[in-house]
């Protein structure tokens, strides 16, 4: 189970749980519609009932959801004030139709008990509609309603642990690509800043020497020249080697970011492979990310075998209903961008989908 799945499972096992909270807004007001004699109280009990449970719906939806959940809560503090007029009078003396409302309202306080200006007016309106039948409605309103919060504490904190802990796992992400550029600046800073130094001091000492000695001016400019040429070829050679990564690094790399994210990679490959393999390393990156991103897989196998005259590396998983299928004109543009590197260095890229499996075969001639 990928790390997405188990975000959405957790999610619908949360809001499933939320449900009895809301079904009680429902069920509990709708008996009560139904005792009603007066067709204008049934009318009137009926457009609270509905607004209060569309409402409820919608703010227990915005928990757990990265919705609207500032217009949800507004329309939820509305409902829940208008239900007091539009409910509470509703099979009076027959049945505590309020008193249900009440009931989801107390069971969900765990959802709703850090937004508390939201739960405030709930709680005026408890109040007041206890004060009128302090004794029937208290039975309804507190031991159904604690018992629907204790049912709900569990779930809303599992599902706030499971929220902090895909927080915690992107923001390592960002922490790991912020240490990789540090150091990335800190290589070129000390790579470059003493030569660009001697640099700008041997261009003064030439522009001073040009009036008065011209000859030795022309020495120190050459030898600006050079210094040049040296810095160029630096910065190139750390450029050139930020860029390019073994392949076996990046296989492991692969392998630890798709377990991390619950899918079962194997990976198989030699310890010994010719340089012209470094160029196999953007076709794993690439595919790697289309695994994590495009697909809902649950393996992934990763193979490199090294022959006489190519390298190939073979990339396959279970994922393919999510996955582009083609490198070239007809995949994303990732891969297409990824077949004319490869063609470039005389490589070639196939992806293909076969019994739901993706798979993605990449070659290079050393």
């Amino acid at each position: 189970m990928t790390w997405r799945g188990g975000m959405r499972r957790a999610r619908v096992l949360t809001l499933v749980s939320l449900g009895m909270a809301w079904s009680t807004s429902l069920v509990g007001p709708g008996v009560g519609v139904l005792l009603e004699p007066r067709p204008t109280w049934v009318v009137l009990g009926l457009v609270g009932a509905v607004l209060f449970s569309v409402a409820h719906a919608g703010v227990l939806y915005a928990a757990v959801t990265p919705a609207a959940r500032v217009r949800w809560d507004a329309a939820f503090v509305v409902a829940s004030l208008l239900s007091v007029p539009l409910l509470a009078p509703v099979a009076a003396g027959r049945w505590d139709t309020w008193a249900w409302v009440a009931a989801s309202l107390v069971g969900t306080a765990p959802v709703l008990v850090r937004r508390w200006w939201v739960l405030a007016p709930a709680v005026v309106a408890v109040a007041v509609v206890l004060s009128a039948e302090p004794v029937r409605a208290l039975v309804i309103a507190g031991g159904v309603g604690v018992g629907l919060a204790l049912m709900h504490v569990l779930p809303v904190w599992l599902w706030d642990l499971v929220v902090q802990a895909q927080q915690g796992r992107e923001a390592r992400a960002r922490l790991a690509v912020i240490e990789e550029r540090l150091r990335f600046a800190r290589d070129v800073h000390d790579l470059l800043g003493h030569r660009l130094t001697v640099i700008a001091l041997k261009a003064e000492l030439a522009s001073r020497l040009a009036v008065v000695d011209g000859e030795r001016a022309g020495a120190e400019a050459d030898e600006v020249r050079v210094l040049a040429a040296a810095a160029l070829a630096d910065m190139r050679e750390a450029v050139h080697g930020y860029r390019t990564v073994e392949l076996g690094e990046q296989a492991s790399a692969i392998e630890q970011v798709l377990t991390s994210s619950g899918v079962r990679c194997t990976v198989s490959v030699p310890s010994s492979l010719p340089a012209v393999a470094r160029e196999l390393s953007w076709a794993l990156r690439e595919a790697g990310t289309n695994v994590l991103r495009h697909s809902r897989a649950r393996w992934c196998t990763i193979e490199v075998v090294a022959g006489a005259d190519e390298v190939r590396l073979t990339v396959a998983n279970d994922g393919a209903s999510g996955v582009a299928p083609g490198g070239g004109s007809g995949g994303g543009s990732g891969l297409r961008g990824l077949a004319e590197r490869l063609a470039g260095v005389g490589g070639t890229l196939r992806t293909g989908e076969e019994d739901g499996v993706f798979t993605l075969v990449a070659t290079v001639r050393p």
